[in-house]
Formats: structure tokens, C-alpha cells, sequence
């Protein structure tokens, strides 16, 4: 699919009580350091653009990962003509059709309707250039910025200047630097600018077209003018040409043959937001070395950066898809993340730009060890082994790094009731402790690795057998009392027992004997599935957007519309039954996700929710990162072209394959009969194909043990 046909407002008819994805229309190169989008209002906080509003209030630069996480280094830039009673947003705001501008990942063109202003702004990695054409007099560019900013006129044709506004910050004066070059020289160099003033108009008198290039830095003006140097000659043309070409590489790796055309869309729709985040957060300075600036010195430094990013959503799914497909990238993602250790002392949870310390566990862990059973960046493993290890075993002095109760889980072998959604905690540490074994294990260190697989099993401390759930234990090892499955937060992370309780991804087999058996595990995987999408408040005390988007749909407690969900459909295969899950995996891509703005049935989270559609379309899940395994589950399409980061192509087939086709009868790997109920990642770089012939009924089968997925028990 060419990237033009791409419309960024997929996912983003949003708003703060209920989620159809909560995204935003961001144009941009992937992975860029600055995002674009038109801000249609400024009186909703974070969800400052709406797919239906029908105002543009100005090109918004941005670094908005989610609207949880709000913005930060952030401005605006309108286009406008004639005078404006004051120079604020709201006087200078102006209707446009949504539906006759251009929304695309290379670029984005808008038509204001007050001023017949024509405007179309292109992106680069560090910078831009937007062209406009205006048709009355007195045209003009107005800037806004929402705190602390300062301007400096150059000359008639470039302006420099930097602004602090940030979202959560270790540095309270980070602050981000601009510079604008015009081809038309301003009207007027002699501006006023007064400091209680948020929007300054720059006059260009009764021009007709203007072209402004401008670059970024996070690091100082003149890396801005290095950024901005770089690109000064190119024309809008080979600006979008270059943009076109970059993304069209990205996706150009998965090529679809499907019958039908809205669900092909729907993936590369999805495809789109897997290469937006993490942001990149180095620059180049003029002799090629890599730099960044780090708020927790508040210095300049050396490396590699990454930001925007929160592991408890994309380990699931988008470094898997990366180790698959964009391997250098990943490589350099890697090298990132071991520089925020390097310089903060502990491994990120949630960059935005810096650590926020949000949401249970320390879930990079699982990104290393995903990485480290496949290979990549191996010379990287025994520092983040180091870094691992601290994690488990050293409290952070400052609440934002590390684990929660990290000594307290390893006198009691779980975090206590005393701790926010400790049954998380809990669970999330367990599975952390499988990463360190396994990353221990490629490296060697068998000791590590035994330690820290028997404190993986650490999971079996929560778990009740009387009520066949995880539950909150205190400091006297009895359960919290009078348990509720249903009741949503304090001991559970944005869910209930429902969503929490099957987060053992390490050893399934084991959860399994917890249980009883896979015939009380069968009924319960059923239960799950098969009652109402019913929910208490609980802790949270109102309905919060996770539950209303779960009990929009009705799939049971099986909230696909929240990353903790992600895996069930496919724990059918670990008591090999996947004829359980087949039409399950069918239905939840074909109803629940499309190409519109209301694609998703709940937030998309940094590419997390893309990779579960891209995956489970593909036929595969990667249900345990670290193990180097990929469930079966399946396919979507009739074909698909993997062209892999080892060179090689894995070609998918499907037939026959229409929407009676709810079962997999048969799988075959490379033209010879498939019996295993998971693929591994080394065979799937050796590309070949794999056929999947499909069918009307169930074709159940028995299953040795070596067929069923990984289990550590």
C-alpha cells in the first residue's frame, strides 16, 4: 500500500471518558523527534484535536505520546490575513472541511475558509518546511506558545528563539529551541513582544506565497541552525519526496494480496502507528557525533536517546514485531535505553521525555531478554544484565525509578496489599524475573539464571485457589477480604481479577496445575469468555474509559480493548484446544478494529494495540517475550509478504479463506505438514512459506507435549 493512502485521523475520535484508540493525526518521518498535527481546540486540555471539529487553530508541533501523559515542547504556528482584534488563538482561529484537506504521514494540507489561506506543511526529522498561500492582504504567521518563551529577530528573513513548557520533567527549565527562516522577509523586524503575551503575529505585508523552513533542537540554538543547515536547499517537493521514500520503506516490508480492500487498509493503518514511537531524542551535531540532552544532569551528553515510550504497553507486541522486521532499529532502540540506565541509574518504564514511573513492573526487561534469546545486540547483554539485576534488588531512593516494594517482594515473595495494585506488581516482577534468567542464560551465568527462574514462580504466593484468581496477599499472608472478581483497581491495575489473573506468561503450564487441571482451566478460560462484560467501580470509585470501552463490546471479561487482555484468546493453545480461540482471534479483528477514526476499541498505546492487530492478522502472537516463541493462532489475508530484517521473505497463505472460514485445519511449513502449535523465531528468519489451510468446523487434534507453546514447568 503506498503511505499516501494513509489518513493519520485513524483512532482519533476521541475523548477523555471513552477511547477509540486515543491517538492523534500525526505526520511526521517515523520515529521522528517532532510530531505535526492541526489543533482544532484549545479548551479540552489533551485532546486538543477532534476528527468532526471543524476549526484549525495552527500546525501544532508536538510530543504528545498519549493524551494520559499530556505534551510537552510544544507550539503552534497559523497562518492568517488582515488584523486581527488581538493576537490570540481565539481570534485567529478559522473553520476548514476536514474532509477536503490532507491528512497523510508525509504531509499535511489544510485550506482555512476566513482567510482562503492554502497551506501545506511537510516534516523532516528535526525540522520542516511549510509553504502557504495567501490570497487577501496583510498575511501574517502567528506563533503561540504556552509558557515561557523568548524571540529573537535575526533579520528580516529568520527569527530564533526557545521555550520551556513540558508535561513532567526532571529538569523544570528544559527547554526547546527553534529557528525560522522565511523566504519573504518580515514586514516589520521592530516587534513588540510583550512576556505576558502568549501569541506573537509576525508581518509579512501583502505577500501571496510564503516558504518557511525551520528546524528544532532540544540541545541548544545553534544545533537547531545545524538541524535547519542540513536541509536549507531542498524545495517542498524533494522535502515530501524524501519523506515519501522514507516511510514507504517501513511499509514496504509487509506487502498484503486480500480479497478484501477495507480489511488491507486496516492493517496499514495499523502499520502506520507502529513506527511512530519511541520518539527519537538524539540530534547530529555539524561533525557527526551523536548527542543529546539529559534532563537528570541537565547537561549535554554523548549517545543515543529514545523517549515516549511506556514498556507496559509495547513489550507485548512492538519489539517483537521490530526483531521480526525492523532489526537495526531495534539495535539502536537498545542502545538507548541502556544510555537512560547509564545516566539515571535504573532501566526506563515510561519515558515522556524523561522517566515517569508509571504502571506496575519494570516491563523493558522483557524487551532485553526478547532481544537476547534472538541475537540481537548480544554485545549489549552483560551491562543490561547489571542494570536488570539492580532493578530487582535495590530500591530507588526516588518513587519514578525501579520497582515498587522491591524489598518487601523479596522478603515475602510479593508485594503486599499496602502497595497500589500489588497483584500486579507482583505479577509483573515474576515474569521480570523469567527475563533475567533468560538474559542471564544466553550469557552463561547459570547461577543468575537458576536464581532468578525459581524467583519467577513467585506468582504461585497470589494465587487462590479457592476462588481460581490472583488476589491481594498483606504483610500476614491472608488475602484481602471479602473479594470480588469484577471489582475493578486497588489490587488490580486498570481491570479486575479477570483482566489480572492470567499475567503469567513465564509458565501457563503452571497457572495451569494451579488451577486443577486443564479441565478447571478450560472452564475458566471459558467462564472468561462466555459471561456478560459486567464490572464493579471499586477502587477507582466512578466508571473510568476502560470499563465503558469493555463493556462496549461483548466479548465477556476478555477486554481486548486493554493490553492485559491481549494474550487470552490465545491461552487456548497452551491446553491444546486452539480451535477454541480460532473464530475468538476472527471477530476481534473483524469487529473491533477498522480504518476510521473510531479503528480501535480502545487506547492504541504506542503501537502496542497496531502490533496485536498486525500479528494476529499474520497468524502468529508473540504471547511470552523472552522465549522465542510465537503462538499460532489465525490468519487474516490470503497473502503476506514478510520481508525480514535476515534478508530473507516469509510468504503467509491462507485458503480457502472467507468469513465461513473460521478454523484452521491444517498448517504447513515450507510444503510439509506443521504440527507444532507455535513457531519459533529462528525459523521464521529463515522465510519460506507457511500455508494455512483453512475450514468451517473445528479440527481438534492431540497434541504432545514438545507441540504445546513454552512453558517453564
Amino acid at each position: 500500500m503506498n503511505i499516501q493512502q494513509i489518513d493519520t485521523r485513524h483512532g482519533t475520535a476521541n475523548q477523555s471518558n471513552y477511547s477509540n484508540g486515543n491517538c492523534l493525526p500525526y505526520t511526521g518521518v517515523p520515529f521522528g523527534m517532532n510530531y505535526f498535527a492541526p489543533q482544532t481546540t484549545d479548551q479540552k486540555g489533551s485532546w486538543w484535536f477532534h476528527p468532526e471539529d471543524r476549526v484549525f487553530q495552527g500546525y501544532r508541533l508536538t510530543h504528545q505520546p498519549s493524551p494520559w501523559m499530556g505534551d510537552f515542547s510544544h507550539f503552534l504556528m497559523t497562518p492568517v490575513s488582515g488584523t486581527l482584534p488581538e493576537n490570540s488563538l481565539f481570534h485567529a482561529q478559522s473553520s476548514y472541511r476536514p474532509e477536503e484537506s490532507t491528512f497523510c504521514p508525509t504531509h499535511l494540507s489544510i485550506n482555512q475558509l476566513r482567510y482562503a489561506i492554502s497551506s501545506t506543511l511537510i516534516p523532516s526529522m528535526y525540522g520542516g518546511i511549510l509553504t502557504i498561500d495567501y490570497q487577501k492582504n496583510d498575511s501574517g504567521l502567528l506563533l503561540t506558545f504556552p509558557e515561557r518563551y523568548q524571540i529573537n529577530i535575526v533579520d528580516s528573513h529568520t527569527i530564533t528563539g526557545s521555550f520551556i513548557n513540558f508535561s513532567g520533567c526532571e529538569d523544570p527549565d528544559f527547554r526547546f529551541y527553534f529557528i525560522l527562516s522565511f523566504e519573504k522577509p518580515l514586514a516589520d523586524t521592530e516587534l513588540v513582544i510583550s512576556e505576558s503575551d502568549s501569541s506573537i503575529l509576525l508581518p509579512f505585508g501583502s505577500i501571496k506565497q510564503q516558504t518557511i523552513r525551520f528546524g528544532t533542537s532540544f540541545i541548544s540554538e545553534e544545533q537547531a541552525q545545524v538541524n535547519l543547515s542540513r536541509e536549507s536547499a531542498q524545495s517542498p517537493d524533494a522535502y515530501l519526496e524524501k519523506n515519501r521514500q522514507i516511510w514507504q520503506e517501513y511499509f514496504d516490508k509487509i506487502k498484503i494480496n486480500h480479497h478484501d480492500k477495507q480489511q488491507v487498509s486496516t492493517f496499514y493503518h495499523n502499520l502506520y502507528r507502529i513506527f511512530l514511537f519511541p520518539q527519537t531524542f538524539y540530534e547530529v551535531t555539524d561533525d557527526g557525533e551523536k548527542i543529546h540532552y539529559d534532563t537528570f544532569s541537565k547537561t549535554v551528553r554523548p549517545g543515543i536517546l529514545y523517549t515516549n515510550n511506556g514498556f507496559w504497553d509495547t513489550y507485548k507486541t512492538v519489539y517483537p514485531l521490530y526483531s521480526l522486521i525492523a532489526t537495526e532499529k531495534y539495535e539502536e532502540m537498545l542502545e538507548g535505553f541502556l544510555t537512560s540506565y547509564r545516566e539515571t541509574g535504573f532501566l526506563p518504564k515510561w519515558l515522556s521525555p524523561d522517566e515517569r514511573g508509571l504502571m506496575p513492573g519494570t516491563l523493558i526487561d522483557a524487551v532485553i531478554a526478547d532481544a537476547a534469546v534472538k541475537g540481537i545486540r548480544t554485545d549489549l547483554m552483560p551491562e543490561f544484565l547489571t542494570a536488570m539485576k539492580k532493578s530487582a534488588t535495590v530500591q530507588s531512593k526516588l518513587p519514578n525509578y525501579g520497582r515498587q516494594g522491591t524489598l518487601d517482594y523479596l522478603t515475602y515473595g510479593y508485594v503486599p496489599s499496602t502497595y497500589h495494585e500489588s497483584v500486579n506488581h507482583t505479577l509483573d516482577y515474576a515474569y521480570s524475573d523469567f527475563c533475567i534468567s533468560q538474559v542471564a542464560a544466553t550469557l552463561g551465568d547459570e547461577e543468575t539464571s537458576a536464581f532468578y527462574q525459581r524467583q519467577s514462580l513467585n506468582y504461585r504466593n497470589i494465587f487462590d485457589p479457592a476462588v481460581g484468581f490472583m488476589r491481594a496477599k498483606d504483610t500476614n499472608q491472608e488475602f484481602r477480604e471479602n473479594f470480588l472478581a469484577t471489582r475493578w483497581g486497588q489490587d488490580y491495575a486498570e481491570g479486575s481479577a479477570w483482566q489480572s489473573s492470567f499475567a503469567v506468561y513465564q509458565d501457563f503450564n503452571g497457572l495451569i496445575r494451579e488451577h486443577g487441571g486443564e479441565a478447571v482451566f478450560q472452564e475458566k478460560l471459558i467462564e472468561l469468555c462466555n459471561q456478560s462484560p459486567s464490572f464493579e467501580v471499586g477502587g477507582y470509585g466512578f466508571e473510568i474509559h476502560e470499563m465503558s470501552e469493555m463493556a462496549a463490546i461483548e466479548f465477556g471479561q476478555l477486554a481486548i480493548s486493554n493490553q492485559p487482555s491481549f494474550h487470552y484468546p490465545y491461552l487456548f493453545s497452551y491446553l491444546g484446544k486452539p480451535e477454541m480461540a480460532q473464530p475468538l482471534i476472527k471477530q476481534l479483528l473483524t469487529q473491533t478494529f477498522n480504518d476510521s477514526s473510531t479503528g480501535y476499541p480502545g487506547d492504541e498505546d504506542n503501537g502496542s494495540m497496531s502490533g496485536w492487530y498486525i500479528f494476529s492478522s499474520l497468524g502468529f502472537y508473540p504471547v511470552t517475550p523472552g522465549s522465542g516463541e510465537y503462538v499460532i493462532g489465525l490468519p487474516l489475508f490470503d497473502q503476506v509478504q514478510l520481508k525480514l530484517s535476515s534478508g530473507q521473505t516469509l510468504t503467509i497463505e491462507s485458503s480457502p479463506n472467507r468469513p465461513q472460514q473460521q478454523f484452521v485445519h491444517q498448517v504447513d511449513r515450507n510444503e510439509q505438514n506443521y504440527s507444532k502449535l507455535f513457531f519459533t523465531h529462528e525459523d521464521l528468519l529463515t522465510g519460506g512459506t507457511i500455508r494455512y489451510h483453512l475450514g468451517t468446523v473445528p479440527h481438534p487434534k492431540k497434541y504432545t507435549a514438545d507441540a504445546l507453546p513454552f512453558s517453564l514447568t
